[in-house]
């Protein structure tokens, strides 16, 4: 017996034909024939089951047998904004088991002291989907383009930064987020820095705009430990 394989497909309850890159994974490396099952994500929340119809050159057909909405297993719109590392590889490492633990969405801010100026939104989002699948996620984080720093704040006038400035009074980020009373619908942000940290004018921006100002604890993280904590800890504080 095959063991069943989940592939992302989005709007997939209104397609019959898995994706491209999915479809040739199916069939080339899975030698998915007719007649397997096999089950479907489309990101938003609904698992299909579904019996493949055809599996042939770089085409895979499929027939949907049944539809299984999904609950979200946390409360609130969970969003980590980390600026990326020198090392790609890090920025990877941390989106990939983020995804795993679970989040809604991921930005990248440009800050005065970040090492990296540019990174490409599709590869991180091929680590998306990869962990989607792996840990059968229902809903598919939200991957948005690495931003100037003070455009996330203006867009997003609330949320938490994260630092290691003295001389900006912080309080516990995981105190904070158990004192809140937090809706389904709530956007959570919290802002990491880069390995030189925010710049001290853009923590006193961020406080002014209405961000608290946080520690993740007294240890000195690198960056992408520093955001999976912060994950780890909104999952912990909102897990419904």
């Amino acid at each position: 017996m095959k063991e069943v394989r989940y592939f992302y497909v989005p709007k997939a309850g209104e397609l019959d034909e898995l994706p491209q890159e999915e479809a040739q994974h199916a069939i080339r490396v899975l030698r998915l024939v007719e007649g397997d099952e096999i089950f479907l994500m489309d990101g938003e929340g609904v698992f299909f089951k579904a019996e493949v119809t055809l599996a042939q050159g770089k085409h895979c057909h499929y027939r949907i047998t049944e539809k299984l909405p999904q609950e979200k297993g946390w409360k609130g719109h969970l969003h980590i904004a980390m600026a990326p590392t020198k090392m790609m590889e890090r920025v990877e490492w941390m989106v990939e088991k983020a995804t795993e633990i679970g989040v809604d969405e991921f930005s990248f801010p440009l800050c005065k002291f970040s090492e990296r100026k540019q990174m490409r939104k599709d590869r991180v989002e091929k680590i998306v989907v990869s962990a989607v699948k792996q840990s059968r996620k229902p809903w598919m984080p939200v991957v948005n383009e690495m931003t100037p720093f003070m455009d996330i704040i203006k867009k997003h006038p609330k949320g938490f930064i994260c630092h290691c400035y003295d001389e900006v009074p912080r309080t516990d980020f995981f105190e904070e987020l158990k004192a809140m009373d937090i809706t389904d619908n709530e956007d959570i942000l919290v802002l990491v820095g880069p390995e030189g940290d925010f710049s001290i004018e853009e923590v006193k921006a961020a406080v002014e705009a209405g961000y608290k100002s946080v520690s993740l604890g007294s240890a000195r993280l690198r960056t992408e430990t520093a955001a999976l904590s912060a994950v780890m800890m909104m999952q912990l504080a909102v897990r419904s």
